[in-house]
């Protein structure tokens, strides 16, 4: 048999072997394989993420993922909402209405017939034991591929007729499913070998849907502590009445619209639904009598035009709005902490001068004068006598800024004066209800576009800087989301039918000898399910999606 080398990577494990052509990637797998609760689920071979069934025929580079890496984890959680859809049928019956709509208090939220009801403790009960059940029996998961008609025919066996209409837009004619048991389903991405490889998981019942359960990228052997995030969840309540209102909660719908010419319509209740959020935001800093509004959310929510559109609606209301910006009160570069690669970490809260920052706003507040500084990035220290700044009675500050929810940053500033806001692009759209789009996908593909358009970034560029921009969220953000006193959405169903023309030709120019190329292909994968809007007339240019393409009236470009 001819013979082909290997450079096998796995975690810490880096090794040069000569094997046969054509072995698969699990008997490859098998001697790394020993940990339980921690499987290979797949491996990256050189750039492309290849499912462990399939052989390998040529010399490579071989790097298995386990939960632990994200590539790894999206298949861990992609294989368990499979066995939960199979496992809420057995119970529930193969024509229920099966759901699994966004992340939700460190996992996933679902919904079974939420018309009928008929989801209660018990049994969610059931449907954990049946899922277990599926674990335990280790049964495989088969894929298929079929001409699309073969394909439709089979999904119509399992009442599945948003996916049979998203078939509808597949340039290629033939598509994969897979089988587990007596389920077809058609899911985006890979699968492990069986369902005995993720068995780390739990369900809670969360009325009226189910949270399911499961480990973090960086802990994938257990369960971390249970959190519920109520204003949260009362988010994505709101975002799925949008919805509704709306008519596109999934890619088909939308597709359909864009090709009956009905766009025009969806873009113009969608922003005029973030208008009437931004007034109802307004109107309840003006009743409360708030002074200091601290707005903070994750790279690419939209928080510059969200600031500039609250200032507007303020001012309807009587009430003038100054801004300061948290990026001004910076200590003296030379204190500012380090990582452990020797790079500035700009993002932490120590990085601020926070006694400077809560002594002004305090001045501010007792109707003093204050002079603001101006950090200047080249010397590395704050420059004054620039702005000097004297509060009126009628006038607020709005600060924008990643540690607004941070109680540290305006200790000092009563609680009274003090309204908080937690601004975020909740995905409003599905690709169907099976395949939801995470939150971090939807602020990736802004932050493609304007990065590429503000600095003259590739989508390399992004993607590489991507994992470190989630670490500063994660560490400065995330934990302080329920401190806020609202939540906004900022996501516009129609937006990546709009980013698609931006974002693909970006995408399609990072190369296969690129690392960021596995991520690169899997985004430009769920791009393709949507039906691109070319016209953009209809979008408002103080529209937050304005900030991302160009051509906001709010922001100087």
């Amino acid at each position: 048999m001819e013979q082909i080398t290997i450079q096998i990577r796995f975690g810490d494990i880096v090794l040069t072997k000569k094997t046969e052509k054509g072995t698969t990637l699990l008997e490859l797998a098998k001697p790394y394989d020993v940990d339980d609760s921690c499987r290979i689920l797949a491996a990256r071979v050189d750039r492309e993420i290849k499912e462990l069934f399939e052989p390998v025929t040529e010399d490579c580079t071989v790097t298995f993922l386990t939960g632990a890496e994200v590539d790894g984890f999206r298949i861990l959680e992609r294989s368990l909402s499979f066995i939960f859809v199979r496992a809420a049928c057995e119970v529930f019956g193969v024509d229920s209405e099966i759901r699994i709509e966004h992340s939700l208090d460190k996992g996933i939220y679902c919904e079974i017939d939420p018309d009928h009801g008929r989801l209660n403790q018990e049994t969610t009960q059931k449907v954990e034991e049946a899922m277990r059940r599926i674990i335990s029996l280790d049964e495989p998961f088969e894929k298929h591929q079929f001409p699309l008609e073969e394909a439709k025919a089979v999904l119509r066996t399992q009442y599945q007729p948003l996916k049979i209409a998203l078939l509808n837009y597949r340039v290629k004619d033939t598509v994969n499913m897979y089988k587990c048991g007596w389920l077809w389903d058609y899911f985006y991405g890979a699968l492990p070998p069986s369902t005995g490889y993720t068995p780390i998981f739990q369900l809670r019942y969360q009325k009226p849907g189910i949270i399911l359960r499961l480990p973090k990228i960086k802990n994938p052997r257990e369960l971390p502590p249970f959190r519920h995030d109520r204003m949260m969840g009362e988010i994505f309540k709101e975002s799925e009445r949008w919805n509704c209102l709306i008519g596109t909660p999934y890619v088909a719908l939308l597709n359909r619209a864009v090709e009956k010419g009905q766009y025009r319509r969806i873009i113009q209740v969608c922003e005029a639904l973030h208008e009437k959020k931004i007034a109802e935001i307004a109107n309840a800093i003006s009743d409360m009598g708030k002074r200091v509004i601290l707005i903070a959310g994750p790279s690419s929510s939209g928080k510059t035009s969200f600031a500039q559109r609250l200032a507007i609606q303020l001012n309807v209301l009587g009430i003038r709005a100054c801004t300061l910006s948290t990026d001004d009160y910076f200590i003296d570069r030379e204190f500012v902490p380090k990582d452990e690669k020797g790079v500035y970490r700009f993002e932490d809260i120590d990085a601020v001068d926070v006694e400077l920052f809560n002594r002004q706003l305090n001045a501010l507040l007792g109707g003093q004068e204050a002079d603001i500084p101006t950090y200047n990035f080249l010397t590395g220290k704050k420059e004054f006598g620039k702005r000097k700044k004297i509060l009126a009675e009628n006038e607020a500050i709005i600060i924008e800024g990643i540690h607004g929810l941070n109680e540290i940053l305006t200790s000092q500033i009563r609680i009274r004066d003090k309204f908080k806001i937690y601004i975020s692009p909740f995905t409003a759209i599905g690709i169907d209800a099976h395949n939801r789009i995470p939150t971090t996908d939807a602020r990736l593909f802004r932050r493609i576009v304007r990065d590429n358009r503000t600095r003259g970034y590739s989508a390399q560029k992004t993607i590489k800087s991507w994992p470190s921009v989630r670490e500063g969220e994660e560490k400065n953000i995330f934990p302080f989301q329920e401190d806020a006193d609202v939540m906004f959405n900022s996501s516009l169903s129609y937006e990546l039918a709009v980013l698609k023309k931006y974002c693909q030709p970006l995408l399609d120019g990072v190369g296969p000898e690129e690392e960021e190329y596995t991520e690169a292909k899997r985004l430009s994968q769920l791009l393709s399910y949507f039906v691109p809007i070319e016209d953009e007339w209809a979008i408002l240019n103080n529209s937050i999606l304005k900030e991302f393409i160009g051509g906001s009236c709010l922001l100087d470009e």
